[in-house]
């Protein structure tokens, strides 16, 4: 592999933790299921979810919050190219969400909700590249 394919996954990978971002923000969260693969996990402190199907139904309970605005902000991606097909990642994110009333464009900000990390691993699949797996770990969160 030469450094020109090395710099292709690692855009390729960078660019699905920018969609996934974009999906769950923009009330498309249901799509974040296609940048899985199909035996891929999402996991949290609180839920995992195991395989496209699971990722799909998680996400469209959250497109279905109709009320809550949110914005992941990513930074500090690092993707490290394990192989042709294989790689992993980690991405510092910031979450801001409120829940409010339907259809507002704006809300209050309260700061963030959370701090932490997305832990990514990636794999090429006929389809391109996807999620094997990704991981929140939890920095710090907001007391309420």
């Amino acid at each position: 592999m030469d450094a020109n394919d090395r710099l292709q996954i690692e855009r390729e990978c960078e660019r699905l933790v920018s969609l996934y971002c974009h999906y769950v923000d923009h009330g498309e969260a249901e799509r974040v299921a296609d940048l899985f693969a199909k035996d891929g996990v999402w996991k949290s402190p609180q839920v995992t979810m195991d395989g496209a199907d699971q990722v799909r139904a998680g996400f469209r309970q959250r497109q279905e919050n109709g009320g809550r605005i949110s914005r992941h902000v990513c930074n500090n991606c690092v993707v490290d190219v394990i192989d042709e097909d294989h790689a992993q990642g980690c991405v510092y994110v910031t979450l801001y969400k409120h829940d409010g009333e339907e259809g507002r464009r704006i809300a209050p900000l309260e700061g963030p909700e959370m701090v932490g990390e997305y832990r990514d691993r990636f794999v090429r699949t006929p389809d391109g590249w996807r999620f094997a797996r990704r991981e929140v770990e939890v920095s710090f969160f907001h007391r309420p």
